[in-house]
């Protein structure tokens, strides 16, 4: 993908995660931090029923952030496979005896076309991640 194309999608990508982050992660952190002091002031508690208390605190952040995790690689997947697409026509144009400038010329619009397309689906990503995360128990 060319630089440009990638800078816009890496970009885009980066203030929809800066967004689910300010709004639903650190809150849930500051949950996660503040439980696990409340599991650390248990004095009569042994060792490994603190332990096991952490754990339970830090389960819905985990959970939260592999929720992320997971949309984002298929983010990625998907427009993996549209520049693939890309490369492929590219090719085929090329192997037909095509002069260079234009294979170039249609590799651009292409890849243009895919990250446009990808960018457009992050407000619709962003709503279901903010969906997904909601759902999440606190």
């Amino acid at each position: 993908m060319a630089e440009a194309q990638q800078a816009r999608v890496q970009t885009a990508v980066e203030e929809m995660v800066q967004c689910l982050e300010r709004d639903h992660i650190r809150k849930m952190q500051g949950r996660m931090f503040r439980c696990s002091a409340d599991c650390c002031e248990r004095s009569s508690d042994s060792m490994s029923q603190v332990h096991q208390c952490i754990e339970r605190c830090h389960a819905p952040l985990a959970q939260a952030q592999s929720v992320v995790t997971t949309e984002l690689e298929r983010f990625q997947d998907r427009i993996a496979r549209c520049t693939m697409h890309c490369n492929d026509k590219a090719k085929d144009l090329f192997d037909s005896g095509a002069k260079e400038s234009a294979v170039r010329a249609l590799m651009e619009s292409c890849v243009g076309t895919c990250v446009d397309d990808h960018i457009n689906l992050l407000p619709s990503m962003t709503r279901k991640l903010k969906d997904s995360l909601g759902g999440l128990p606190q």
